[in-house]
């Protein structure tokens, strides 16, 4: 009885065996446009298709979030040494401590500063997958 149960075993494990196939010679990876279709696969072959939304922009988790200063425009760097010139010649709503009227730009200020961390907790948590 004990043979009987024995060979059935191994002849079991032979047939599993046998019927597993070979795994695939050539796995192919396509990016389909708006409106193709996959392309058929061609013998022993895997053709794992999928669609492309943006074909012509960089993916968004390799962009850059701040532009660096070499690249900006001269609109943003004219902005950026005006603001600088305001405060540290104490102009009025700069929140300065030098001269008439600095005082008055400090509640502006903290409110871009709050604005600003605003806007870049939208853009962290936008870029979390």
């Amino acid at each position: 009885m004990m043979t009987l149960l024995l060979a059935a075993v191994l002849l079991a494990g032979t047939a599993s065996d046998a019927a597993v196939p070979a795994p695939p010679q050539r796995v192919r990876s396509v990016a389909l446009a708006p409106g193709e279709a996959c392309p058929k696969p061609a013998g022993d072959e895997v053709v794992v298709c999928a669609p492309l939304d943006e074909p012509y922009r960089i993916p968004k988790p390799l962009r850059r979030g701040e532009i660096a200063a070499k690249n900006q425009s001269w609109v943003n760097r004219v902005a950026t040494m005006d603001e600088v010139g305001r405060v540290a010649g104490g102009l009025p709503d700069t929140c300065s401590a030098v001269g008439t009227g600095g005082q008055t730009g400090c509640t502006q200020s903290m409110m871009r500063a709050w604005a600003a961390n605003r806007r870049q907790l939208a853009r962290e948590s936008a870029a979390v997958p």
